[in-house]
């Protein structure tokens, strides 16, 4: 089967696994079934069931997440639109995105201390709020395990995709900004795609999130688990 041993084997099958999730999503119209989860069930059910290396896989797949830091880029696109609103609130939109972002950190520290995790997953989960770009390259600037880092960021992006509007409705968060705001700091681009839904306000707040807690996080990261860890 040589066809596997190429790159389009692990692109093909990424599209393909996608394609259904998107079609079960629009069937279903539930948020529980995202298609990002089933994608990612289908490809790890396929791999076991056919006994193929992840390796083998990712040779497609890493063409794929090559895409991710310029698909990024592209979320300015809305924000550019909401400059003016940017302009008129950047104090409180900086300050509310500095504290989500300093909180990530420190509730990551502070419950795997109180779970008693090893140091190197507690580093780990740490940069789990940003863009998987972004968060794997913090990973393994400060020892932790780069593809635990993935795992945990596509967790925290797709629940905030699923459960980000309903905390908001519990919580009464109306304000479309700090609803963005929100979204895009807690569940970078996979929080995002949820708040576009909402509305271009959300989805421009959101992306905006994305850039400045990555930024964030890369400067606070090494001095606060020197303090804390």
């Amino acid at each position: 089967m040589d066809y596997l041993d190429t790159p389009f084997f692990g692109v093909f099958l990424s599209i393909i696994a996608f394609e259904i999730g998107l079609f079960i999503n629009k069937k279903t119209k539930s948020s529980l079934f995202n298609p990002l989860i089933i994608a990612i069930v289908l490809i790890i059910v396929f791999l076991i069931s056919f006994n193929i290396d992840y390796e083998i896989y990712n040779k497609g797949g890493s063409i794929i997440s090559f895409f991710l830091g310029p698909a990024t880029v592209v979320l300015a696109v809305p924000l550019y639109k909401q400059i003016e609103k940017l302009k008129q609130n950047a104090l409180p939109i900086i300050l509310g995105i500095l504290l989500g972002s300093v909180m990530a950190i420190i509730s990551v520290i502070y419950l795997g201390k109180l779970f008693k995790l090893d140091e190197v997953i507690i580093l780990s989960l740490i940069p789990k709020s940003t863009t998987t770009a972004i968060s794997m390259e913090i990973s393994k600037e400060i020892g932790g395990i780069p593809a635990l880092t993935m795992a945990a960021t596509v967790i925290a992006g797709i629940s905030g995709n699923i459960i980000g509007p309903t905390i908001c409705k519990i919580f009464k968060i109306e304000d479309e900004t700090a609803i963005g705001l929100g979204m895009g700091t807690a569940s970078h681009a996979v929080g995002t795609a949820r708040a576009m839904e909402l509305g271009e306000i959300e989805g421009a707040m959101s992306s905006l999130s994305i850039g400045i807690a990555g930024l964030i996080t890369v400067l606070i990261v090494p001095w606060l688990t020197k303090i804390l860890l």
